[in-house]
């Protein structure tokens, strides 16, 4: 069983339920680089030194203290940062409800955490997450989570709640001076057509177990290709259509993606057959 790493409540008008978040997400990455010494090829290593003493520093002695004055420092000790004078510390205060589509979730969402009723709070928790899918809108709050205050969403996933923190509105970066995004192009209706094919005929529902992630792979045959004195060559890059050929590359896109969902498809009915034969 995962553990939890925050635990408190979901203020919902005056009905408050205890919860308890989970990661929903975790790094996977699957390849690792040492840091070598160009010299000897062997692992750099480092030391947490302190100048005034003149000595090293044990990770497990180091203090975190924050800077008042010229070599000033108030110690901060982390029973301190469990005692902050802030409400959203251990409370998930609902500020408001907004329909789903006025939030941009390429742009604003940022960690996901699943949201789990503690045993009293499983009523009021589901009332939660019907009204809100029965509204079609999420909830607005505020949380205090490792040493930073976040907005957060609170919406229904399948058969519970997921918790996405927030970016704030002071760092979404504006989108002045790409110009890519200024130009007034036009748009010749038959490629616009042509692009609605392309698209529906890749179209389908998503599935994330159809997709794999090769990076590890690829970095295991240059490695070994490295042992053995070999060269791999990188594919080539794909070179952008020009304008005057855009649509026919449109034109090849569609069929060569309707080649593509046929091959797709086919092992996929055999699978389904298989199982109501069995």
């Amino acid at each position: 069983m995962p553990r939890s790493m925050w635990k408190g409540v979901v203020s919902f008008g005056m009905v408050s339920i205890p919860i308890r978040l989970y990661n929903a997400t975790e790094s996977t990455s699957k390849v690792s680089f040492r840091q070598l010494c160009p010299d000897h090829h062997s692992p750099i290593s480092y030391k947490r030194w302190c100048a005034e003493g003149d000595h090293e520093v044990q990770y497990s002695e180091i203090l975190r203290g924050y800077e008042v004055g010229k070599d000033r420092y108030v110690i901060i000790e982390d029973k301190d940062l469990d005692n902050l004078p802030l409400p959203t510390q251990h409370a998930i205060d609902i500020e408001e409800f907004v329909p789903v589509d006025d939030i941009e979730p390429g742009l604003y969402f940022d960690s996901a955490y699943y949201v789990e009723p503690e045993e009293l709070g499983k009523k009021p928790y589901h009332l939660l997450r019907k009204a809100l899918e029965g509204t079609g809108r999420m909830a607005i709050a505020k949380i205090a989570l490792r040493d930073k205050e976040h907005l957060a969403a609170l919406h229904p996933n399948g058969k519970g709640l997921i918790m996405n923190t927030l970016h704030w509105p002071d760092e979404i970066r504006s989108t002045e001076g790409l110009k890519g995004l200024e130009d007034e192009v036009k748009i010749n209706p038959k490629e616009l057509e042509m692009a609605k094919a392309l698209i529906e005929s890749l179209a389908d529902s998503f599935d994330p177990s159809r997709y794999k992630d090769n990076y590890r792979e690829a970095v295991m045959k240059v490695v070994q290709a490295k042992m053995e004195g070999e060269v791999i060559e990188a594919p080539e890059a794909p070179q952008p259509a020009k304008v005057m050929d855009l649509m026919e590359a449109l034109r090849a896109s569609v069929e060569q993606a309707k080649k593509q969902r046929a091959g797709r498809e086919k092992p996929a009915a055999e699978t389904r057959r298989r199982r109501k034969a069995s």
